[in-house]
């Protein structure tokens, strides 16, 4: 009998390739997401069920959780994106509607990309035996100073230093897969110019954009047994473009 794996956020991009690892092996995946209609369509490509839940509201998470069965073995927080809006295009930076549209977006990327894991993790961690897994998707942009969306995803990867500590005792593992510039994805939003995209592919020390088959499978090996003491971490996947030692 195959795990249960929960994968939030996977109509599409890396969710979506994440959830097609796991059910590839015969696990039993649901996929969660906010467009119904996306997420049916992706739900019976893959074999998985599909729950509509915005994993940013509280009741919502509770309902997943709640109809998910007596055990999930696997967690994938992918729910997420980046809010931030063009500086560029929104004026002098003065005043209180200028504030107000700026406190809009940090709190809007808080929500997606910290609350999101906090609240679902929360409510799904009591479901999972030992050997079980929480994994977060996070991003190289906690590292580059990238607005209220890196804030966010630094913020993700300090709270998964608490989540590993609090989860270890019964033998669940945490951990954070930061992701490079992947291919594949809805992320830059239709903004993503050729001379970018060079750029960021250059930045990478193989010379090539990610793919999310990359993140997917990643993910697949830290739900494995040979990752059982691999916890705590932030596991850079980026072809090089920020280099750890």
């Amino acid at each position: 009998m195959g795990r249960i794996v929960v994968v939030t956020g996977a109509s599409n991009g890396i969710g979506r390739s994440i959830a097609a690892r796991f059910a590839a092996c015969g696990d039993d995946v649901v996929i969660t997401g906010r467009r119904p209609a996306q997420l049916e369509r992706t739900a019976d490509e893959l074999g998985a069920r599909g729950v509509v839940c915005d994993n940013t509201e509280p009741a919502q998470v509770a309902a997943l959780a709640a109809g998910l069965g007596p055990a999930v073995h696997v967690l994938v927080n992918n729910a997420g994106g980046n809010t931030d809006f063009d500086r560029d295009e929104s004026g002098d930076g003065t005043g209180t509607a200028w504030l107000e549209r700026l406190a809009a977006s940090w709190r809007a990327n808080l929500e997606a990309n910290l609350i999101s894991a906090v609240l679902t993790t929360e409510a799904i961690a009591g479901l999972m035996p030992p050997g079980g897994s929480v994994i977060s998707i996070g991003s190289i942009g906690a590292e580059r100073g990238a607005g209220s969306y890196g804030a966010a995803k630094a913020a993700l990867a300090a709270w998964n230093v608490g989540a590993s500590a609090d989860l270890g005792p019964r033998g669940i593992t945490a951990n954070v897969i930061s992701a490079g510039y992947i291919e594949g994805t809805g992320f830059f939003r239709g903004r993503l110019t050729d001379t970018r995209r060079d750029t960021l592919i250059a930045a990478a020390h193989d010379k090539r954009p990610g793919q999310v088959e990359d993140i997917a499978e990643t993910a697949f090996f830290l739900a494995s047994p040979g990752a059982r003491h691999l916890t705590a971490q932030l596991i850079h996947v980026n072809g090089g473009a920020f280099p750890t030692r």
